[in-house]
């Protein structure tokens, strides 16, 4: 049975989530404040985070860097605020997946499960190696040219969506949809800062690109320069 620790301080949404999730087949464990919640993961991790970023005693995003220094469990942002560029600062600053208020729990139900579905396929992939590039999605781990690269959340993702699929050009409406989980699309810039910060990392240049090639307008890819 799937343990959520649902972070909620409105007391009738948190019960009614609680309620449902449990119909649902969830073990739930809800708390109302930040730092209690942080507690509680830090003790006994659980299987998914549901997090409202409108805290009384901490300020949701600041829970949620707290949240990822003591654990890699998946987190879905429960939030009100439905601004594009809040969104994509949430999901850059470790969210796997966000929900805007109101939802059903049938929703939150449906992002669950999609959730550990992706986390369960991840803990089974193999490494992926492009050249001199070796990407480890199970202890979430790449090194390059033999050194560990030292990647946020976000860049990881990138860089393992893009090495999944070597020497094949991916769009930014795909990457936003599959990286960032907006599929309606987004920010173009959010793609070229993340691709910009990658490149950097690799050693490269936008003059001299060798394993990160951008196609302006376009999109990305990963190829094996040799």
């Amino acid at each position: 049975m799937p343990v959520v620790t649902l972070i909620e301080d409105d007391a009738r949404i948190r019960d009614a989530l609680r309620a449902g999730l449990v119909d649902k087949g969830y073990a739930v464990r809800s708390v109302s404040k930040g730092l209690d919640a942080l507690s509680a993961v830090a003790d006994e991790p659980g299987d998914v985070v549901v997090l409202d970023l409108g805290l009384p005693d901490i300020d949701g995003r600041q829970l949620l860097r707290m949240l990822r220094a003591v654990s890699d469990i998946p987190v879905i942002v429960a939030t009100a605020r439905d601004d594009e560029s809040e969104i994509v600062q949430t999901l850059d600053a470790g969210a796997d997946d966000y929900v805007v208020k109101p939802f059903s729990t049938a929703q939150l139900d449906a992002r669950i499960r999609a959730l550990l579905r992706r986390l369960k396929a991840g803990q089974g992939a193999t490494a992926t190696v492009v050249g001199d590039l070796t990407i480890d999605p199970r202890l979430r781990t790449a090194t390059f040219e033999g050194r560990s690269l030292e990647l946020s959340r976000k860049e990881f993702d990138l860089l393992h969506y893009l090495a999944a699929r070597a020497d094949t050009v991916v769009t930014k409406r795909e990457i936003l949809a599959e990286v960032w989980r907006l599929p309606f699309g987004g920010s173009d810039r959010t793609v070229d800062v993340h691709l910009s910060w990658l490149r950097r990392k690799l050693g490269e240049s936008a003059s001299n690109p060798r394993y990160l090639r951008v196609i302006r307008g376009v999109g990305a890819q990963i190829v094996d320069p040799r």
